[in-house]
């Protein structure tokens, strides 16, 4: 405790030595000017003046440094039925030739390149091929409708595109040929070429002059070299979802992030060089571009790449296997993927056919953990789960239990402390401070630690109106939440979650707690729906444990009374209803947003990320039972 202590203030009172020492973790081909440079604040730059290159750090020095033979990078796939290790020298060799099958279609540094591919290892050799010679990459989400990846061909103007020709979801074939023909045809923008990875499930049709083979451009090329860039030039674009229906391109630098990567992988994560790291994410997202990819290899470490799902691919102990298999020291997922492994095997009878012993933590992102899940979890797997929170634009967590400088003791429902670096305050509409345990928009005060974006892709003015203006001085987060009087972090929803009940401000997340912990409960969410007379009132969702035979109606009323019982009367909480599964993004966001739109009776867009959209009919279906949306006057 004492440890993380020290190092927090530290990383405060002293950014430049606090990051200075970190970057040594880091190989420079040129040493910086200045460790944060604030001469154009509120823009800041981490590292200016210094030269690196971010392959060469993740595989290149592990290689010259004794590593050659270590694994790097475990692909495992149960949809195909095929694993596959690769070590440092031969995940190297492959990347510096894709890295020159790019150089020869004329690529260079600076110039975009549109990765969009699946859960394969060629996915990451995309990442790393770009970074080797300077290029900025955007990978899109695999099987991303062709209008969506349109308006990030029209945005990012890459010169070249990787694919595949298809992705594998449980038994099906996602056809992405077709897909990436259409979004070109679509786009302004036309890249010079593609290249495509074919795979055997499916074999695409080829446009002659622009299509390349993967594997025939691959076997004739000439291995490149790395080439040197500035640690303030881009490494990355990261497309995410703004509320205008235009993506934001969130960009990651190449120096601040290298050092965010090798101090997290360390100090947060305790993870050591040699060991196994799985992050059963995808590398669409932002997770998946720090922790399959870059976090790990730039550490080191092994990293594992996972095309399957947590149930049905074959069955709920999935992850378990996966674990024992390749000695995985730590797993990091999200809550909705233990909540389904829960709801498939409430006792998780499936987890004692492996030896688990290589375990030593659970970290979990993405949505809020809510107690119940956390409880069911510690006890089934038995070691720390740490609930950890982050964001696409930090790159990185922003709160966390540092399990390298000392396991704090685990609050649930909370994500413990402020990760070193990031200042973080609860403010009123005014900007100013609230007490502990008052709820408040969560903020960060400028500057933001190395690794998080220093702006967003040729789109300044959209930055600064979108982070930077609500409270000068910090970034908005547009998270709420509040902090308690040890200075535990308690987030609970997006800033939109926080509803106003009859002048009251009530946490949707709170209420969702209290439903969680009902024992037929595997997985709820709860909106805010407009009411005539109280402004806002709460609605719940809730789908049941496999095996719970209850009556639907039944549920709903114990739902309505434990909110009650819990929050009290002043929650004004009437609605519940149970679904069999609540829509949510292929990463497992709830879609609490679309729902309270579809209720409100707004206009709304279905985003592209959902991950079944038909789960939207059983919504509407249910809305219209509770009288939803309200017939307009």
């Amino acid at each position: 405790m004492e440890q993380y202590a020290e190092e927090y203030q530290r990383s405060l009172s002293n950014p430049n030595d606090f990051w200075g020492e970190a970057a040594q973790a880091v190989d420079w081909d040129q040493t910086w000017d200045n460790v944060l440079d604030d001469s154009e604040a509120p823009i800041y730059r981490w590292f200016s003046g210094a030269k690196l290159n971010t392959c060469y750090n993740a595989l290149d020095r592990h290689v010259k440094n004794g590593r050659a033979d270590q694994a790097a990078l475990i692909y495992d796939s149960p949809v195909t039925d095929t694993k596959k290790t690769y070590s440092y020298q031969e995940l190297l060799d492959e990347v510096s030739k894709l890295a020159g099958v790019l150089t020869d279609l004329g690529v260079t540094k600076g110039d975009r390149v549109l990765i969009y591919m699946p859960m394969i290892p060629q996915g990451v050799m995309a990442m790393l091929a770009c970074a080797r010679i300077g290029a900025v990459h955007s990978v899109v989400f695999g099987g991303f409708a062709a209008n969506e990846l349109a308006t990030r061909i029209n945005d990012a103007k890459p010169k070249v595109i990787l694919s595949t020709s298809c992705g594998i979801e449980g038994s099906r074939i996602i056809k992405y040929k077709p897909l990436l023909d259409s979004a070109i045809e679509l786009s302004d923008h036309k890249p010079t070429n593609t290249v495509i990875f074919q795979r055997p499930q499916e074999v695409s049709d080829m446009q002659e002059g622009r299509d390349i083979n993967w594997a025939d451009a691959v076997a004739n090329t000439t291995p490149a070299d790395c080439v040197s860039v500035e640690a303030t030039d881009p490494l990355y674009i990261l497309y995410t979802s703004g509320t205008t229906g235009q993506p934001k391109g969130v960009v990651r630098d190449n120096g601040g992030h290298a050092v965010a990567m090798m101090w997290s992988m360390k100090n947060l994560y305790n993870i050591k060089p040699g060991e196994v790291f799985w992050a059963a994410s995808d590398i669409g997202w932002v997770v998946g571009h720090s922790y399959i990819c870059y976090g790990p290899l730039l550490n080191g470490s092994t990293t594992v790449i996972f095309e399957g799902k947590p149930i049905g691919t074959p069955d709920p102990g999935a992850f378990w296997r996966v674990i024992s298999e390749h000695k995985v020291a730590s797993l990091f997922t999200a809550p909705t993927a233990l909540r389904a492994i829960r709801k498939e095997d409430p006792d998780c009878e499936y987890i004692k056919k492996y030896d688990m012993s290589c375990m030593r933590a659970l970290f979990l992102a993405g949505e809020r953990c809510d107690p119940d899940t956390l409880f069911w979890a510690q006890d089934k797997i038995q070691v720390p789960v740490v609930d950890h929170w982050w964001q696409t634009e930090t790159g990185w967590a922003i709160a966390a239990n540092c399990l390298g400088l000392g396991e704090l003791p685990i609050k649930p429902g909370s994500p413990t402390k402020a990760v070193p670096g990031y200042d973080i305050q609860f403010l009123d509409e005014a900007g100013q401070q609230v007490p502990a345990g008052e709820m408040g928009a969560i903020a960060i005060k400028l500057p933001l630690p190395p690794g998080t974006f220093p702006t967003l892709w040729q789109n300044e003015e959209r930055f600064f109106s979108s982070y930077l203006e609500t409270f000068e001085g910090y970034y908005e987060t547009g998270d709420a939440g509040y902090q308690d009087e040890d200075g535990y972090v308690y987030i609970m929803g997006r800033t939109d979650d926080v509803i106003n009940v009859a002048g009251h401000r009530l946490s949707t997340g709170a209420m969702e707690e209290v439903i969680a912990a009902h024992p037929d409960v595997a997985e709820c969410a709860v909106i805010g729906v407009a009411d005539q007379l109280k402004g806002q009132a709460p609605m719940g969702f809730a789908v049941l444990q496999s095996g719970a035979n209850r009556d639907n109606d039944e549920v709903a009323k114990e739902l309505v009374a434990l909110i009650r019982e819990k929050i009290g009367p002043v929650a004004a909480f009437k609605m519940a209803t149970v679904v069999t599964r609540l829509p949510k993004t292929r990463s497992g966001k709830i879609l609490r947003g679309t729902m309270r739109s579809m209720a409100d009776g707004v206009e709304h867009k279905v985003p592209a990320t959902i991950d079944d959209p038909e789960t939207l009919g059983e919504i509407a279906a249910n809305l219209k039972a509770l009288g939803y949306p309200k017939t307009q006057a």
